[in-house]
């Protein structure tokens, strides 16, 4: 059977998760029905053979880097839509189905799930801090920031070559004006932030840092800005508490000094292990 999309996993020592990850998409699809490709990046653990199994295509490089990788799996692919998932994020056969079924609509050439949060071992302020975070996000969310964004081929496009960026979901979503990429509230992607406050500040800072990045690129982001207001009409609803948005501010306050601190310093893509 011809595959119903092409699946490309960057991973970087991910011996902890991926093969929970591909036997969560794997575990639903029948033989054949997804062309899934494992690239493993300068790896100096066991990705390799945890991700080794029947139905997946196993790459390696010394060259570390998300962007490399990317670049590296898709020229692999031989079929569209395609989707690109991050190895620690958790996607399902159904939920793969439902992002290449959107891809198919006219005129959307980009797509993304909505995430599911994983809070589980996060600390007592970072869990806080993230279920602000996202509540304030909720109705502006687009491509980035869930760990999965799938291309049709117009859409690839517009994305690939993917040059070396920092922030790769960051480049795709402001490769598309708002009418040209969709949420798909069929498809969800089981995302798990940083596990601590420190961890979710190193992230905060290279979010940053890699948004400063695609402006210079001429590409910005484009985000819709988080106003005090917003945090005080989900006061008001009764969506967070007093001690909740007391958290997120003094962590973002935090955020906003890191970065001061950390501008001009060069940045690499990394991996998070509180959340692994």
């Amino acid at each position: 059977m011809n595959p119903v999309a092409s699946i490309v996993i960057p991973a970087h020592n991910e011996e902890a998760v991926i093969a929970a990850g591909l036997d969560r998409l794997l575990g639903g699809a029948a033989p054949g029905e997804f062309e899934v490709i494992v690239v493993a990046n300068a790896c100096a653990d066991a990705t390799v053979s945890a991700a080794a199994r029947p139905g997946v295509r196993v790459l390696e490089t010394p060259v570390v880097g998300k962007a490399n990788a990317l670049r590296m799996g898709d020229a692999a692919c031989g079929a569209f839509p395609r989707i690109y998932a991050d190895a620690d994020v958790g996607l399902d056969a159904d939920s793969a189905r439902a992002l290449a079924a959107a891809l198919a609509r006219p005129g959307v050439l980009a797509a993304a799930p909505r995430p599911v949060w994983d809070l589980e071992g996060a600390t007592w302020v970072a869990g806080r801090v993230h279920r602000v975070h996202d509540a304030l996000v909720a109705p502006h969310r687009a491509l980035a920031g869930v760990g999965v964004y799938a291309l049709g081929k117009e859409g690839h496009a517009r994305v690939f070559p993917l040059p070396d960026v920092l922030s790769d979901d960051g480049w795709v979503h402001a490769s598309f004006a708002p009418h040209e990429r969709v949420v798909v509230d069929g498809a969800s992607s089981v995302v798990r932030p940083a596990r601590s406050v420190r961890a979710h500040l190193r992230r905060r800072v290279r979010v940053r840092l890699g948004n400063r990045q695609l402006a210079d690129l001429g590409r910005p982001v484009n985000a819709v800005p988080l106003r005090l207001g917003d945090l005080g009409a989900l006061l008001r609803a009764g969506r967070v508490s007093v001690l909740d948005a007391g958290c997120y501010l003094a962590v973002l306050l935090a955020d906003r000094l890191l970065t001061r601190v950390r501008r001009g310093r060069p940045a690499d893509w990394g991996t998070d292990a509180s959340s692994r």
